[in-house]
C-alpha cells in the first residue's frame, strides 16, 4: 500500500470514529435531558465554522514556511 493511501485509509478511520464519538455523547445528552435530540440553525452553523478551523488547521501542519 503507497504511503498516501495509508494516510487517507488513517484520515477516514478517525473521522468515522470521530463522528460516532460525537453522535454518542450528543444521543447521551439528550436522553440525560430527557428530550430529542435537537441542533438550532445557530449551533450548526457555529459548529461548521469550527470544523473548517479544524480543518484549516489541519492543512497548516506542514507548512514549513511559517517558521
Amino acid at each position: 500500500m503507497q504511503n498516501n493511501s495509508r494516510v487517507l485509509l488513517a484520515g477516514t478511520l478517525l473521522g468515522a470514529v470521530t463522528g460516532l464519538a460525537a453522535a454518542m455523547l450528543l444521543n447521551r445528552q439528550a436522553e440525560r435531558n430527557n428530550r430529542e435530540i435537537a441542533i438550532t440553525t445557530g449551533e450548526g452553523f457555529q459548529l461548521g465554522l469550527m470544523v473548517v478551523g479544524l480543518l484549516r488547521a489541519i492543512a497548516n501542519l506542514g507548512d514549513e514556511n511559517k517558521k
